[in-house]
């Protein structure tokens, strides 16, 4: 279960009062006009009970009646240093995950969702200037480029009070800390796992006893990821991309976010990011183009994971008896439905992602039986060969059948236990800095020390590599000669159905030798880095 903290005390970046009194509270912000529509509060108090069954929400005592509900709890707050202070006793409490989010806000379940799955330990949500938005993203500037200022510029009437780097926040400001060039605005939710609760929970105590120091215009999420930065936790920042977020203050902001949200295909958005974003040149270009689609059509029928993956698992076998058959139809039916196996095994997951089914056993049998319908395919191609006569009694292909085997499964070894030394190692700290030094310079002069360590001898030139990687032809050429199971299962279906079994295992020799020395060299680098 994940705890869930709505928070509905003011002050925040919107938050400033209209002449003549406060803004409306948006407890009482209907999601239409029409009487006894349902609250935003309301609305987004359902997507919080989806996760908590009793979700907190922090208010003034004036307020609290309004934001009271027969389930959930208002833990009432006179004041900045009291919404910190109710916070630390939340994430104390808290045994699983938190997340906090403005009780404000309207928000896509599928924002929520991916906020809460994701596997940073810590993410906020960011929104950046539009001109920034397709440009790269630096991680540093040099120090003496750097002017320290607290960014008074606004996006979306936030203020730009963040310097997000590449992957990570760097620094916020508030009305007391300066920020050196910010470059985006902190939007509000905020997602923490249990193991940083404790870091959270001291840092908002101390920032309550700095709570004087503040204005209106800070944001508790804006304060709560200072202190977090602050004590070297790696905040996570994730964009709005395809999906909807903003806060509103009165009925006409919340008329015009709905006429907006409306503009938004947010089943269309979930169906995409089913998709692992990670994928091979030959997966993304010829297989996720349209397997999204058949993995939406199979959810909606009810097909569960495990059962595409028997589809696909049946489709190898069928390959693998086609090859078996030794002839040219036979291979060139072999190709075919070797294809169609892969495209299965992509569709698999993304029914597991659009469809939200995941389980231990269907993780095992995608990746047990993905070697599994490889190595069929294999022995089908050798017994072919074998029966067509064309390669005497076949010794010649049956070895090199056995060394494309031995070859895959080394790679494969290799793979998973580098793996597993990586989920060991320790993360590498990240500077601190006290919360009473106004000045954010020291943590960035502290980054640019560490930035520059990392630009020498090997770990300078893995930086040089990945670097690289900013180039579309150098970024799929690395994805490509590692040899992915897109790639590997689109040559067989290739060679096989044009050439001959000898050329097959031949092309899953050579690549694949490559794919391992890079991989191997790969792994050695970064061992000793």
């Amino acid at each position: 279960m994940t705890r869930v903290v709505l928070l509905g005390a003011p002050p925040g970046p919107i938050a400033f009062p209209p002449p003549g009194g406060r803004p409306a509270l948006p407890a009482a912000i209907t999601l239409t006009s029409l009487p006894g529509a349902p609250s935003a509060y309301d609305r987004l108090l359902a997507q919080a009970a989806a996760l908590d069954p009793e979700p907190t929400t922090i208010a003034r005592p004036g307020d609290a009646a309004a934001y009271a509900r027969p389930y959930g709890r208002v833990a009432e707050s006179r004041d900045v240093a009291g919404d910190l202070r109710a916070l630390a006793d939340v994430a104390e409490a808290a045994e699983d995950n938190l997340l906090i989010l403005p009780a404000d806000s309207l928000v896509h379940d599928e924002l929520i969702y991916q906020i809460t799955k994701a596997k940073r330990g810590a993410l906020a949500l960011i929104v950046r200037p539009e001109r920034d938005e397709n440009a790269p993203i630096e991680e540093m500037v040099p120090i003496e480029e750097a002017v320290p200022e607290i960014g008074s510029q606004f996006i979306e009437g936030l203020p730009q009070r963040t310097r997000a780097g590449r992957g990570r926040i760097i620094s916020v400001g508030t009305a007391y800390h300066a920020v050196t060039r910010p470059n985006a605005a902190l939007l509000g939710p905020l997602h923490l796992h249990q193991r940083h609760l404790p870091t959270l929970a001291e840092a908002a105590r101390d920032l309550a006893e700095m709570a004087h120091l503040f204005g209106p215009e800070d944001d508790l999420t804006e304060l709560l990821v200072l202190g977090l930065v602050r004590r070297g936790v790696s905040v996570g920042r994730r964009g709005r991309r395809d999906l909807f977020f903003r806060r509103v203050r009165s009925q006409a902001e919340a008329d015009e976010a709905q006429a907006e949200m409306a503009g938004y295909d947010e089943d269309r958005a979930r169906l995409d990011n089913a998709v692992k974003g990670a994928d091979g040149f030959f997966t993304t270009f010829f297989v996720s183009t349209y397997s999204r689609f058949i993995a939406r059509w199979a959810a909606r029928r009810g097909l569960t994971p495990n059962q595409v993956t028997l589809i696909s698992i049946a489709l190898g076998l069928l390959s693998a008896g086609a090859f078996a058959t030794g002839t040219r139809w036979g291979a060139i039916a072999g190709g075919v439905l070797i294809y169609f196996a892969f495209v299965f095994d992509c569709v698999d997951g993304q029914v597991a992602r659009y469809a939200r089914k995941f389980g231990v056993l269907g993780a095992w049998l995608d990746a047990t039986f993905d070697r599994f319908k490889e190595y069929a395919v294999f022995v089908g191609l050798a017994v072919g060969a074998t029966v067509s006569g064309q390669f005497g009694d076949g010794e010649g292909v049956w070895t090199l059948a056995l060394v494309a085997l031995a070859l895959q499964s080394v790679k494969h070894l290799l793979d998973f236990s580098f793996g597993a030394a990586n989920r060991r190692k320790a993360p590498v700290p990240l500077p601190t800095l006290d919360l009473t030094v106004a000045d954010d310079r020291p943590l960035r002069e502290a980054l640019e020390e560490r930035r520059a360590s990392r630009s020498t001898g090997v770990r300078g030139l893995l930086r040089l590599w990945t670097k690289a990687g900013k180039f579309r032809p150098v970024h799929w050429a690395r994805k490509m000669i590692v040899f992915p199971i897109g790639e590997r299962f689109a040559a067989i279906a290739i060679t096989a159905a044009f050439f001959d079994p000898r050329v097959t295992f031949l092309t899953l020799i050579i690549w694949g030798g490559v794919a391992a020395t890079y991989t191997l060299t790969g792994r050695l680098l970064r061992s000793l880095a």
